[in-house]
């Protein structure tokens, strides 16, 4: 019975005009500094499940901050963000500290182990900038 769900499936997936899915982003290139960081008081401030921008943290979400600078050029609020080494695409929602240049930091949940392990490191990131209405049509 599988088997014949399955071979359906298939059948009518290879028949059907599937339209392909258009990126509606630009992917920049940036090479950064990256920490981690957890939702505890002694990391952040009195109140750690709250970032910055006023969104709420819960483990497991894939949320980052961001050093001041780097919102002139693009990483903004949600911007989406694929960092080299990790699985996924992570959101800006949290600023760092005036005095932070060039940096970004994980939100690592409360596994302060993973927050150490991860440590600092340079990274390549890549942030997702909209891309113009007339540059969607013209791909």
């Amino acid at each position: 019975m599988i088997i014949k769900i399955f071979t359906s499936l298939l059948i009518i997936l290879t028949n059907s005009n599937c339209t392909t899915f258009e990126d509606p982003y630009t992917w920049k290139p940036l090479k950064v500094t990256a920490t981690a960081y957890n939702s505890l008081e002694s990391q952040t401030n009195s109140n750690p499940s709250i970032t910055a921008f006023g969104d709420s943290l819960k483990p497991g979400l894939k949320y980052i901050a961001v050093s001041r600078d780097l919102q002139s050029l693009g990483l903004d609020y949600n911007t989406p963000v694929k960092i080299d080494g990790l699985e996924g695409i992570y959101l800006v929602k949290d600023k760092m500290h005036p005095r932070w240049k060039n940096k970004i930091d994980i939100y690592m949940g409360v596994n302060v182990n993973a927050a150490l392990e991860w440590g600092r490191r340079k990274v390549v990131i890549q942030y997702g900038v909209l891309k113009e209405d007339s540059e969607l049509s013209n791909d």
